[in-house]
């Protein structure tokens, strides 16, 4: 059975930082691209950031020079290190896997992790 059990929540103040942890199980995962999506209240899941099985790095334009993403394959574990945060990045975040490479339709994902909140006050 996949699983992805995504860690990091907080409340931050707008400028500061947070790292957000997503550790898989039950899946190949080298072999799989990851991903961050976000939800905020009564919006659609957006793409944040991808990373593809050989590491390639993908970003939404919202959060570039903000935000990296990165992966440890010895770990299963994927990472998002968001600084300089903004209330915008309000938002539930959500651990995404696939086969094959990096997308940002959620549609096109495989399993997901159950989200962790992380509110960013002004």
């Amino acid at each position: 059975q996949v699983q992805l059990a995504e860690s990091g929540a907080g409340l931050v103040q707008a400028g500061g930082s947070l790292r957000l942890s997503c550790a898989a199980s039950g899946l190949a995962f080298s072999n799989y691209a990851m991903a961050w999506f976000r939800q905020a209240p009564e919006k659609e899941r957006d793409f944040v950031a991808g990373i593809s099985a050989s590491a390639n790095t993908y970003l939404a334009d919202s959060v570039k020079g903000r935000f990296t993403i990165s992966r440890d394959n010895a770990k299963n574990t994927v990472y998002l290190q968001m600084n300089n945060l903004k209330p915008e990045d309000t938002a539930v975040y959500i651990c995404a896997a696939r086969r094959g490479i990096v997308v940002d339709t959620p549609t096109s994902y495989d399993y997901w992790g159950q989200g962790t909140q992380v509110t960013v006050s002004s």
